[in-house]
């Protein structure tokens, strides 16, 4: 086969062509830092990526729902000690009520005492976190309590709030304000009735709220027991989820990052070739009639 000068040319016009595009590759490499500039480049590579950045995008909203779950309870835990407090400062009281010397006088300061102390559940009870009520189930638009002629009516239903920490991993959050939760509303019962016989002078059933309380206060402290030992385990799940980020951002960064020293070396390699093909290049074009006369 004859080679002509056409043939010469458009041969080293390809061979150009190939040498600046592999330039080209190698200097977005070492510039943008990653090996995979286009999924043809490795289409094996790729699709791992694309797992890898799933599971890491599954993990981070993993990690948010423990943190609003850590923070969910930590709402719940300071409403609950907020109601042993009144709890006990209700026994105190009753403990004080139900010595016979004291003065009516004395009955009605303690009773107006004990209305301030029943308003204050009140408002523990219709406690929220990011505007949502936490003692009311699924209910979280509108209060979980309301006072209706001497009483505290619970508005919310029976729902369990859960958090998803994992595949299939739901792990619940709230306290029921009433029965089977935190019964606010049997605590303001309590403290209505211990109201109204110190202002009826009914000094005969004073001491028999010291127990009622006590038992109050013992349905508190499990519930607080309980917020306590979730907010333990979330944390435990929230470390475990921020190692496995750390381990999936790693996988993933091998997965696609260059090596920066060998595209260095590989860049330089590229140019010395590119710059040997442009000589060669101009070897072949360089001859003219006059060349050939001389």
């Amino acid at each position: 086969m004859r080679v002509t000068n056409g043939m010469l040319i458009t041969n080293m016009m390809r061979d150009y062509a190939k040498n600046m595009r592999n330039l080209e590759k190698l200097q977005s490499q070492l510039s943008s830092g990653k090996r995979i500039l286009r999924p043809s480049d490795d289409p094996v590579a790729v699709s791992k990526s694309l797992k890898l950045r799933a599971d890491l995008a599954y993990n981070q909203q993993y990690v948010s729902n423990a943190d609003n779950a850590i923070s969910w309870l930590e709402a719940t835990e300071s409403a609950l000690k907020d109601l042993g407090d009144v709890l006990h400062r209700a026994r105190e009281l009753a403990v004080q009520a139900s010595n016979g010397a004291l003065a009516p006088e004395d009955r009605m300061a303690i009773a107006d005492e004990i209305e301030q102390l029943q308003g204050h559940v009140v408002q523990v009870g219709n406690a929220t976190y990011a505007g949502r009520y936490i003692f009311a189930g699924y209910r979280t638009d509108q209060p979980a309590f309301v006072e209706q002629n001497g009483s505290l009516v619970y508005q919310g239903d029976s729902g369990k709030i859960a958090f998803e920490i994992g595949v299939g991993n739901r792990i619940e959050v709230n306290v029921l304000g009433g029965e089977g939760g935190a019964e606010i509303d049997k605590i303001y019962d309590v403290l209505e009735r211990f109201k109204n016989d110190l202002r009826s002078d009914n000094a005969t059933n004073l001491g028999g709220y010291i127990g009622e309380i006590d038992q109050r206060m013992t349905q508190i402290l499990s519930q607080r027991s309980m917020v306590g030992a979730k907010v333990n385990r979330f944390e435990l799940i929230r470390a475990r989820l921020k190692e496995e980020e750390i381990n999936f951002t790693n996988l993933l960064s091998q997965n696609e990052d260059v090596d920066i020293a060998e595209v260095i070396v590989r860049l330089k390699e590229a140019e010395n070739v590119y710059r040997a093909s442009l000589a060669a290049g101009a070897r072949i074009i360089m001859p003219t009639l006059m060349d050939f006369l001389r």
